[in-house]
């Protein structure tokens, strides 16, 4: 059980951390945008720089921590996520940030991989959905970190200033390293060495049969909106405000912080509905809520209904990002289970990253109400897409007892 909890705390440190550098950029992208000067679109680019990178540091670093063992790679992702975000403070141009964007995004995409992978391999089944959902809030916790960090720093010291504060993940990475021992499930695999020729074709199975392809296709979609959505929103949202309610810093800051607590219990709630009304009705609700939330967001005003819309939003919008892993994990059976989660998952944070450029662009041609009504249609689209998603007895397992009796039933066949 103490193994168990150190993984957890790992985990969600590791979110914490890559949810920090990546609100860093959104609370910095008014400054950073006036000191290269450049627009809004290019500037949206960055964070989409970094989601690239972290597609590929997804893969490299899962396979090097397949090869050399989870805890020791989990360290490096950090520490090399750590350079680039604090060598970003010293970029003298944007081609440069784009290259320590793009280096910070190798970082972070490994650390999240692995650290998923930890938490997976250490707890039972019957309790990886709210262990997961326990990591995920960890991202909630990194944009109330930077927004307290950006009130403090960025009026006073800058906006390179703030990146600086990247080194400290290296201090993170050595704690781990010291405390945190290697996955028993990893050493005995290696003691085995039977997995490896299991792993080569993974990926072919999620295009084996065209009712699988249009499965793997669908919650990639999904996936897609989601990340979309978020990037676009907390991208972006704060320098909006600042522009259309004249929001300072430290008040765009409290907004941050008021949706982030929207997002942490919405996330937590969410879980509790997929244990209720099963994913289809769960993804559902929040796809229509959210489309709703985001269109109405774009009529609010006054403080209070700028904090407590944002904090609606965030709930809706961002609950489900706790939902996405049971979801695609369960339209596969036990073999190909992380090999599809972490390739549809990580497809949709490269394209979704996509999302601040279009939003960029339409906050400067257009305004913040065109800009969130595109928002709201990709909801709008998901949901669409979530129906067309059917049970398959090829793509679900049932978890079965020795005898055949049925322990628990495929996690989207719940509540249809």
């Amino acid at each position: 059980m103490e193994y168990r909890k150190k993984t957890v705390v790992a985990s969600v440190a590791g979110l914490t951390l890559e949810g920090m550098d990546v609100m860093f950029i959104s609370f910095a992208m008014s400054m950073m945008v006036a000191s290269f000067h450049i627009d809004l679109a290019t500037g949206g680019l960055i964070s989409s720089v970094t989601n690239f990178g972290m597609l590929i540091g997804g893969v490299i670093f899962g396979i090097l921590a397949d090869k050399f063992g989870r805890v020791r790679v989990f360290t490096y992702s950090i520490i090399f996520f750590a350079i680039g975000t604090a060598l970003t403070g010293l970029a003298t141009n944007i081609e440069q940030v784009y290259l320590f964007r793009f280096i910070a995004g190798l970082g972070a995409g490994g650390e999240y991989g692995i650290g998923m992978a930890l938490v997976a391999e250490a707890w039972p089944k019957n309790k990886q959905g709210r262990v997961s959902s326990y990591v995920s809030v960890g991202a909630q916790y990194g944009v109330i970190l930077a927004a307290l960090l950006s009130a403090i720093i960025l009026p006073t010291l800058g906006w390179r200033a703030l990146f600086f504060v990247g080194i400290v993940p290296v201090v993170f990475a050595f704690i781990v390293r010291r405390n945190l021992d290697e996955s028993p499930e990893w050493l005995a695999a290696q003691k085995e060495k039977a997995v490896t020729s299991k792993k080569e074709s993974k990926l072919g199975h999620l295009f084996a049969t065209p009712r699988t392809s249009m499965t793997t296709i669908a919650l990639a979609i999904m996936a897609t909106v989601q990340i979309a959505g978020y990037n676009g929103l907390m991208i972006w949202l704060p320098s909006m405000l600042q522009k259309s309610q004249g929001l300072s810093v430290s008040s765009s800051a409290l907004w941050t912080i008021s949706t982030a607590i929207g997002m942490i219990i919405g996330m937590l709630t969410f879980g509790q509905f997929m244990d209720r009304f099963g994913a289809k009705r769960s993804f559902g609700i929040f796809l229509i809520a959210s489309a709703s939330a985001v269109f109405l967001y774009s009529f609010a005003t006054g403080s209070a209904g700028v904090l407590i819309g944002g904090a609606i939003v965030g709930f809706f919008s961002n609950g489900m990002f706790a939902g996405y892993g049971a979801l695609i994990s369960s339209f596969y059976p036990v073999h190909v289970r992380s090999t599809a989660t972490n390739t549809i998952f990580n497809f949709g944070r490269a394209i979704g990253g996509l999302s601040p450029i279009l939003v960029g662009f339409l906050l400067q041609n257009y305004n913040m109400t065109v800009a969130m009504i595109y928002l709201a249609t990709l909801y709008c689209l998901s949901f669409i897409v979530m129906l067309s998603l059917k049970e398959s007895s090829v793509l679900l397992e049932k978890e079965m007892d020795a005898e055949g009796n049925i322990l628990q039933e495929p996690l989207y066949s719940q509540g249809k």
